[in-house]
């Protein structure tokens, strides 16, 4: 596995995002909120974590749900997955949504989403009049059955 070092601004008063597990790809990220935060169900808010990081050129992050919060409390992020650019410098920040039936409570310093910093390809566009032919050709959503 390869490792990288990214500089953090960390002024949410909590602990830096960390792996929970040996193998885990993802790291926790904290709510910097001063008091805890209501969602009602259907209600996204935008959630600070008082983070800012600069991530080497060919780097990008991604802020994903968090799996159990997702099971039990139907809360996920908007945009999922939210891109953090490596030239983006400002807070990040989390489009949480409460998807469930009940409000959900966010607390100070509650582990919202997850964090993964990956490397990136990027596209040269070759303009074609043809592409090359496929078993699957055009099929779209369903083309191959329910099961």
């Amino acid at each position: 596995m390869d490792r990288i070092k990214v500089k953090i601004i960390n002024e949410s008063g909590f602990e830096l995002p960390a792996y929970e597990t040996f193998s885990s790809a993802g790291m926790d990220v904290r709510a910097a909120v001063k008091e805890p935060v209501t969602l009602a169900p259907m209600e996204r808010r935008l959630i600070p974590t008082g983070l800012r990081v600069q991530l080497p050129h060919g780097y990008e992050m991604q802020l994903r749900p968090r799996s159990g919060l997702a099971l039990r409390h139907g809360i996920s992020l908007v945009n999922t997955p939210g891109t953090v650019d490596a030239d983006y410098r400002g807070e990040i920040g989390v489009i949480l949504i409460n998807l469930g039936s009940e409000p959900f409570v966010v607390n100070p310093g509650e582990r919202i989403c997850q964090m993964v910093v990956t490397n990136y390809t990027r596209v040269e566009w070759e303009p074609v009049s043809r592409l090359d032919e496929t078993l699957r050709g055009e099929g779209a959503f369903g083309h191959t059955g329910l099961s």
